[in-house]
């Protein structure tokens, strides 16, 4: 199998001097994903953009279609997804314009549907370890090599947003919770990924210091926009370095995220929904 390199992320990426660049559209299954998807090729290997929010930021945090995403990637031959996204910090020294390689993730959102599979066919992947390691260190030695101070490991809080933590929450979080970053984009993204078999890596960076930080003030969006803004270059060059790293072959995962579905399914055969089955050919085709 060939390495296709999938990006999820912002408006950073929409520069990725892509060669044969073109903005498709695509349907799933489970409806159309958050925007086209820009591919092309960089370095010779095939990239597969998608803006997480759509072009112009469309789409609330709730309202991202993770299923159509995930789908749509999984459709066009992605074999490893890097997904980017901005979060805030509970750790002092995880600095704003730092870069945190998340291995482990809290989920607080309650409104997202968080699996392909459902009534009808049963499956539960393993998220000991939701990230692949593999890809999560390739990912922090591209960003290692933009100049950019790395911090590899780190647990993401998901919430469910779109409002911004109280106080009193972000205190809990980081305080009784032990977690290191918080944003509202990266769960269900991660679940999904594992149970469509892709490898899947986190690149948190980071804007702000949510609310627990009595040095700094509250978050607020035009905060957040400076330091996003300083990043998209380290963004852009990050992602520029990953397809010289991953190459164009694509043995089996080290880590086993290509075969998260061996032992997943539940439901007898014979006692499967043949339309449920029909749409999770797309994600799950190589054990059904």
């Amino acid at each position: 199998m060939a390495t296709h390199l999938g990006l999820i992320g912002g408006s950073g990426l929409y520069g990725l001097p892509l060669e044969d660049a073109e903005w498709r559209h695509h349907d799933t299954p489970w409806g159309a994903p958050s925007d086209a998807i820009l591919t092309g090729t960089l370095h010779g290997l095939p990239i597969s953009f998608l803006p997480r929010h759509g072009r112009g930021h469309v789409h609330a945090p709730s309202d991202i279609p993770a299923r159509a995403n995930i789908a749509a990637l999984k459709r066009l031959g992605v074999t490893d997804v890097v997904s980017i996204s901005a979060v805030g910090s509970f750790r002092e020294e995880m600095e704003p314009g730092h870069i945190v390689i998340v291995d482990q993730f809290v989920d607080r959102t309650v409104a997202r549907p968080s699996s392909f599979f459902g009534t009808g066919c049963v499956a539960h992947v393993s998220l000991a370890q939701p990230t692949c390691p593999h890809l999560s260190r390739l990912a922090a030695d591209a960003a290692r090599a933009t100049g950019a101070t790395v911090h590899e490991g780190g647990t993401y809080l998901a919430m469910e947003g779109p409002q911004f933590s109280s106080r009193a929450e972000s205190r809990i979080w980081r305080d009784q919770w032990g977690c290191d970053v918080i944003g509202m984009t990266a769960m269900p993204e991660a679940r999904l990924a594992r149970e469509a078999e892709l490898c899947y890596a986190t690149v948190a960076m980071v804007t702000d210091y949510d609310s627990w930080h009595e040095g700094h003030g509250a978050v607020d969006v035009p905060a957040v926009l400076a330091v996003l803004a300083a990043n998209i270059g380290r963004g852009r060059d990050l992602a520029d370095r990953l397809p010289r790293m991953l190459g164009h072959a694509a043995p089996p995962c080290p880590h086993g995220c290509d075969r998260a579905l061996d032992h997943a399914l539940m439901t007898a055969p014979d006692r499967r929904d043949p339309a449920l089955v029909d749409r999770l050919r797309w994600v799950a085709g190589r054990v059904l």
